[in-house]
């Protein structure tokens, strides 16, 4: 118990689920094709990354945990009890934390606006699945 809050484990697991599915689908049949055009990856490049798929999954799952845990504390202290409120807890999570932070690959390393929004949006989507997901368990 953090804050005096208590959150639901499996709702958490859930919303954890939830965002390494719209990740997959993100970064796989919908837009795939074009974050590796915009991020420079090729076949090659990908072949060299030295996390194989099995530990990509692991840790990303443990991150998407930890997202999900923290947005459920936020979804509590806003009194997120529906749909739309726990989405748009996930929108200014996004809003406040990831797009400020995400907008310095842009400033500072020269990367695309283009590669910027398909990283944030992405983002965004998963937050807010994550924020309902959470509200409404």
């Amino acid at each position: 118990m953090v804050l005096g809050i208590t959150v639901n484990w499996w709702a958490i697991l859930v919303a954890a689920i939830a965002n390494i599915i719209v990740g997959y689908l993100w970064y796989g049949p919908f837009f795939g094709k074009k974050w590796k055009e915009l991020s420079g990856m090729k076949s090659q490049k990908m072949s060299s990354v030295k996390m194989t798929p099995t530990k990509s999954y692991l840790f990303g799952f443990i991150a998407a945990l930890v997202m999900a845990y923290v947005l459920a504390l936020f979804a509590q202290l806003a009194f997120a009890d529906t749909f739309v409120r726990g989405a748009l807890v996930g929108f200014w999570v996004w809003l406040g934390f990831v797009a400020t932070v995400s907008i310095g690959a842009v400033i500072w390393e020269g990367k695309s606006m283009s590669l910027f929004w398909l990283h944030s949006l992405g983002t965004l989507v998963s937050l807010a699945l994550m924020g309902a997901i959470l509200a409404v368990w």
